[in-house]
């Protein structure tokens, strides 16, 4: 009994400094390899995106690296979360090679990275992971065939990335954003107790996030840019599939389906099917709320955020049996 609670204390010692040394790791090497970051060349069609121009871009090839070694280091990792970091990484490199292009990847070239990465996610779900979805709000089990459930996953996992790319233009706000989504998960695993070693890996890439925030907050000395933002989305619906109630990635990370996803939405309507919708509306929202609406990016971060909290609170809630 005694070693037990010696073994207990010393894992819980040892993922406290894991935290700690993922943000103040984090923290140095955003003021130390600064140096190294592509520059933004600002955005011709955002809304104040001349005034990123300048700004080094990519800074999420920085906390994406800690957040690998510090998990590897201090996480209870088998193979299933090794693919994942190594899915991470591979977002987030595609990512930051695009950062550093001097021409912008195509839509397309994007587009395909990251249907491979979102097939090889549902691949290794599959392999690790039962096919059985929870409806949390009925509280009743559906089994879905794997196959089915491939299809769903992979959709899954490449809007989460591509809505969570989209909605990343104003200094804080993907970044609050995806902490709220991530901790709603976090505690809708402790509720259900499903979460297992995967869960403190959401508390050790919120807190790599945090890190990012002190240098990204407004006026921002740094921007993620694809490399962050990429990442963010995988790692979004990495931990959305864990909990086994994938259908809960809708009401947790709302705000970011539609203040990315609209805009995705608009545009492949009009390319494909020149289907003419939201005219009005200037996409991503969070362009709307600054440019119409008047809000200061300040004001659209908080904004944002309190209504994602709100939703959020709202999953707990409805998840406590």
């Amino acid at each position: 009994m005694i070693n037990t609670m010696i073994d207990v204390q010393g894992t819980r010692t040892l993922a406290f400094v894991g935290i700690l040394a993922a943000f103040a790791i984090t923290c140095i090497v955003m003021k130390l390899g600064v140096g190294i970051l592509p520059q933004d060349q600002g955005r011709a069609f955002a809304v104040d995106g001349k005034k990123s121009a300048g700004k080094p871009r990519g800074a999420g090839f920085w906390f994406v690296l800690v957040f690998i070694a510090v998990s590897l280091l201090f996480g209870r990792m088998d193979r299933e979360l090794i693919i994942y970091l190594l899915l991470t990484g591979a977002a987030m490199l595609t990512g930051f090679l695009d950062d550093c292009s001097m021409t912008p990847w195509g839509e397309y070239k994007k587009g395909f990275l990251d249907l491979v990465i979102a097939v090889m996610v549902a691949i290794t779900f599959l392999n690790f992971n039962s096919n059985e979805v929870e409806l949390i709000l009925t509280r009743k089990a559906l089994v879905i065939p794997p196959v089915l459930f491939g299809i769903l996953a992979v959709i899954l996992v490449w809007v989460s990335i591509n809505v969570t790319n989209c909605s990343d233009g104003v200094d804080g706000l993907s970044g609050t954003l995806t902490i709220i989504t991530l901790m709603t998960v976090y505690l809708v695993d402790l509720i259900k107790q499903s979460g297992g070693a995967f869960s403190y890996l959401i508390l050790i890439f919120c807190v790599c996030i945090l890190g990012y925030l002190w240098f990204n907050a407004a006026p921002s000395r740094l921007m993620m840019g694809d490399a962050g933002s990429r990442a963010m989305g995988l790692f979004i619906s990495i931990a959305i599939l864990k909990t086994g109630s994938p259908f809960l990635y809708i009401p947790a990370a709302l705000v970011l389906i539609l203040d990315g996803g609209l805009g995705l939405i608009k545009v492949s309507l009009l390319r494909f099917l020149h289907i003419h919708i939201l005219t009005k509306v200037r996409t991503p929202l969070h362009d709307q709320a600054r440019k119409v609406w008047e809000w200061s990016n300040t004001q659209t971060v908080f904004r944002f955020a309190i209504i994602q909290i709100m939703l959020c609170a709202i999953v707990i809630y409805i998840a406590i049996p």
